[in-house]
């Protein structure tokens, strides 16, 4: 605070009985530390009780602090001249921060405005030494004089300074001893589980001070659903995704505020439901120390900061079985190792995800022990694996990767194999399910048009109490009973609705249904109404981890699959690599076409030789094509055979090379070679065969001329030479 700035001042009371009669120490003490200097500047007398509690109940130790200001006066100082600041009513000592009035006073103090500062103790203007030591080196510095009713002090006067030094250091003892006594206390209590604040969700206060479970049956009814569905969906989002869809709301019955206590239906919220999966009292656990304080962490002027979160096994008491529960603490730690498993971190297998990746989290690298990440490329958003955490943290090459689909085909194929046998017992385990949240859907519609059917009948009868004179009242009742009679009209509404588009039982028609879809599960699987997180749902309920291994830069790779509890199954996988050199048996298939190639097989017929035995070219390509072994051979300078048509006497002239053939020779790109035939840069000419081939005329000068235009430098200086080089020779008898 500025000095410019004046704290709110109270209007100094006057005392009652008379003149104030100093005492010997205080009229010794005005004789021989009261200058003129001090009086010719104002005197401020600071108040201060440490919380509103204090402030409304401590009556007389607030008037023994007014009637500083009497002292103040009797000691010389005229009654217009004494300031009180009471700014800080209901504020802890502990520390300056948040305290105007403390603020204030430095201000005035470094102003030179103020001859003599006065509290009841030392305890009034500070809690803290560390707060306590510049306010005295101020006194000094300014030639001000601290006071109580002990006596005045002079900060420049050595023994005076050391005695208040110890007044400071005994302020924060005391207050170190109270809140350590009352600590001690709470934890003794807190230790047998009997210390209680505010109940949680689905919980009450009882009269003797413990917990019970809330009295309103839909109360339970809903947390019993918010634990089965976190079972159902894995997930928290999931889980607030579902009650969302079904208008399902929260019970809350606030802790302040005009409705405290009174049972609120309010919609769900992530930070609600979080703490409520996290929260052991609903196991039956008694938690105290939850959130411990961390003074690095606090905000100067929030007193409510620097909370740390505590995990349940490292709260400072959690006794089992001292509170109502809604679920077995097997369960709740199985809720807490899943809450963990979603986390997005490097040792958890995260969330399940919208992606189409089945092993997303669960894959892990069988060369480094990394988990591989998910990605997706190009615009048809392939799915790939790869082990990239060596080249993100380390910058090292990538240690691994392959394409998901085959990996993700194959693991699927082997869950779907698991399932068969118990696909019967499934179905009938799904129809029982659906069956079940429906009553539960229908179960909870019912209650909440149970209780809007309640408030309008109570409405009602609010209403014919009054007395019809009575219009201010019977006004207000009105309106209340008409918003009653709308909402119960809309609960009606709703109700209807849910159930004509979800019957209460599953049919005889759905049942079956579900038997069908039992007996395909293949179907079922790759059914449009089966999501991708359904999928990793399924798979992570019996798939703990999945373990690959590329051999080499080859497309096999060796797969291990981590069945829940504990069985585990090796298998092979055959992965699109990007190139033929990456293929295990690449020189076999060369050879094998050179026999088909000398057989006399055309390249369809080769190519469907080499599919029945068991061939397949890289990448992602099922099967060979004519087009896939012509443009193999080409690149490994090996010609396929020669089209019957063009090999016929007189198809191609003296010097006349076909496109492909020409382009082989000169070592360039077809399409190269193309794009010189649509500017120009040769003759050429298409054949009047099946295909339409070109042919271009290249004698030895034309060769060297198509040479010299492949090596050709294209800076400005040679563009009359290259202009020169692009004019193709006149052809012979042209």
């Amino acid at each position: 605070m500025s000095g410019t700035e004046s704290a709110p001042a109270r209007p100094m009371p006057t005392s009652s009985a008379g003149p104030v009669i100093l005492p010997a120490h205080l009229l010794a003490a005005r004789s021989a530390k009261v200058r003129d200097h001090h009086l010719d500047r104002k005197a401020i007398v600071y108040i201060r009780q440490s919380s509103p509690q204090q402030v409304a109940e401590h009556k007389e130790s607030t008037a023994r602090q007014y009637a500083l200001a009497d002292v103040a006066v009797a000691l010389g100082w005229p009654r217009d001249r004494v300031e009180i600041i009471d700014a800080d009513q209901g504020r802890t000592g502990q520390t300056v921060e948040g305290r105007r009035g403390i603020q204030y006073i430095l201000a005035e103090l470094g102003l030179d405005h103020v001859g003599i500062l006065l509290g009841q103790d030392a305890s009034r203007l500070a809690r803290s030494d560390p707060d306590w030591v510049p306010l005295v080196r101020s006194c000094g510095l300014f030639r001000a004089l601290p006071g109580d009713y002990d006596g005045l002090y002079d900060p420049t006067d050595f023994n005076d300074r050391l005695l208040l030094g110890l007044k400071g250091i005994m302020s924060e003892a005391e207050s170190h001893f109270l809140r350590a006594r009352m600590h001690e206390g709470r934890l003794n209590k807190a230790r047998r589980g009997e210390l209680f604040n505010h109940a949680s969700i689905g919980y009450v206060r009882e009269p003797g001070g413990g917990l019970a479970l809330d009295p309103d049956e839909q109360v339970q009814q809903v947390v019993r659903l918010v634990f089965d569905q976190f079972d159902r969906q894995g997930t928290l989002h999931g889980l607030l995704r579902y009650l969302v869809h079904h208008g399902i709301r929260l019970p809350i019955r606030p802790h302040a505020g005009p409705n405290r206590g009174k049972l609120e239906w309010r919609r769900p919220n992530r930070e609600t439901l979080q703490n409520l999966l996290h929260h052991p009292v609903y196991a039956g656990y008694y938690r105290h120390g939850h959130r411990a304080l961390d003074p690095r962490r606090q905000v100067p002027g929030r007193p409510g900061t620097g909370r740390t979160i505590n995990q349940p096994e490292d709260c400072a008491v959690l006794l089992e079985g001292r509170c109502p529960a809604y679920i077995t603490p097997e369960r709740f730690w199985a809720n807490q190792e899943r809450l963990a498993a979603n986390r997005a971190r490097s040792d958890a297998a995260g969330a399940v995800r919208q992606g189409p990746s089945l092993l997303g989290g669960i894959l892990r690298c069988g060369r480094c022990g990394r988990r591989m990440t998910v990605a997706y490329s190009g615009p048809a958003s392939r799915l790939r694996y790869q082990c990239s955490r060596a080249m993100v943290d380390y910058a090292e090459p990538v240690c691994q990767g392959l394409a998901g689909g085959a990996l993700d085909d194959l693991v699927a194929a082997q869950v779907l194999t698991a399932l068969e046998p118990a696909a019967l017992e499934l179905s009938l385990m799904a129809a029982d399910d659906l069956e079940r949240e429906r009553a539960r859907l229908h179960q909870d519609r019912r209650q909440g048009l149970e209780r809007a059917r309640y408030e309008a009948e109570r409405a009602s009868r609010q209403y014919d109490a009054v007395e019809p004179e009575n219009r201010l009242v019977a006004r207000e009742l009105e309106r209340r009973w008409e918003e009653a009679l709308k909402e119960r009209r809309r609960l009606e509404e709703d109700y209807a609705r849910f159930s004509r588009d979800q019957p209460r039982g599953v049919s005889a028609d759905e049942r079956e249904q579900v038997r069908a879809w039992a007996r395909d599960l293949p179907a079922l699987w790759r059914a449009a109404t089966t999501t991708a997180a359904d999928r990793q749902r399924i798979v992570r309920l019996l798939v703990q981890e999945v373990v690959v291994t590329v051999r080499g830069e080859s497309e096999w790779a060796d797969v291990t699959i981590h069945w829940a509890g504990g069985f585990r199954s090796d298998h092979e996988l055959v992965r699109p690599v990007q190139r033929y050199r990456q293929m295990a048996d690449f020189e076999g298939l060369l050879n094998r076409i050179d026999e088909l190639r000398a057989a006399g097989r055309t390249l369809a017929e080769a190519a469907e030789q080499l599919n029945r035995e068991g061939f397949h070219p890289p990448k992602r390509s099922a099967s060979f094509t004519s087009a896939i072994l012509a443009g193999l051979l080409a690149r490994r300078g090996r010609a396929g055979p020669r089209p019957r048509a063009v090999g016929e006497p007189g198809v191609l002239s003296e010097h006349e090379w076909l496109l492909t053939d020409l382009a082989r020779e000169l070592a360039m790109p077809q399409a190269t070679l193309h794009r010189w035939v649509r500017v120009g840069w040769v003759h050429a000419r298409k054949l009047p065969t099946r295909g339409g081939q070109w042919a271009i005329w290249a004698d030895a000068d034309e060769l060297d001329r198509m040479g010299r235009i492949r090596t050709c430098p294209r800076g400005w200086s040679d563009e009359r030479i290259f202009a020169q080089l692009t004019k193709p020779k006149a052809r012979d008898g042209g």
